[in-house]
């Protein structure tokens, strides 16, 4: 396994629509393997393909709770089958977005369908903190970010703070 860079905005590639997977390969399971890697390193509860650059439909999740043993989950295709009928108001970070907060409104519950590490379908209900990671990363599948869910306004001030650090590291 490996620990792959994230890729933080402004890059481009993280508004780009990830491609399906064709099949669950040996290659797609090193990614599943090095993106927890990444995820825990990082450390985060969610991380899709988009942003190691990799425009895959992937993604993994783990959202145990602290003093809980890990529960990853890693999906391939994963797409939204039912969406919970209640709310729940969520601050989000991204891994992508550093030091950035975002309340958002998600439904409290959904439910999944995916391709496993082993290449079966599998269906998953979730809630509360999974239920929100999952929404989170499947946006991202889609090239949307937790700042879109902003003010233009305040959406532009991230975007023009990022660029001046990238201006910054480059000279």
């Amino acid at each position: 396994m490996a620990i792959l860079p994230i890729i933080t905005i402004p890059d481009p590639v993280l508004r780009k629509i990830s491609d399906p997977v064709e099949r669950v390969d040996d290659a797609v399971v090193k990614l599943m393997d090095d993106m927890l890697e990444t995820m825990y390193d990082a450390p985060g509860i969610g991380l899709a393909a988009v942003q190691v650059g990799v425009l895959k439909r992937v993604l993994v999740v783990d959202a145990a709770e602290d003093g809980a043993p890990p529960n990853p989950i890693a999906m391939a295709n994963p797409e939204l089958v039912a969406l919970g009928s209640t709310t729940r108001l969520h601050e989000e970070g991204c891994l992508s977005i550093p030091d950035v907060h975002v309340e958002i409104e998600r439904p409290a519950s959904v439910t999944v369908r995916y391709i496993d590490r082993h290449g079966k379908e599998q269906e998953l209900a979730a809630e509360g903190l999974l239920a929100t990671a999952i929404q989170h990363e499947l946006d991202h599948l889609d090239g949307q970010l937790i700042i879109d869910f902003l003010s233009r306004l305040k959406r532009d001030m991230v975007i023009r703070k990022f660029k001046k650090q990238v201006r910054e590291a480059r000279s």
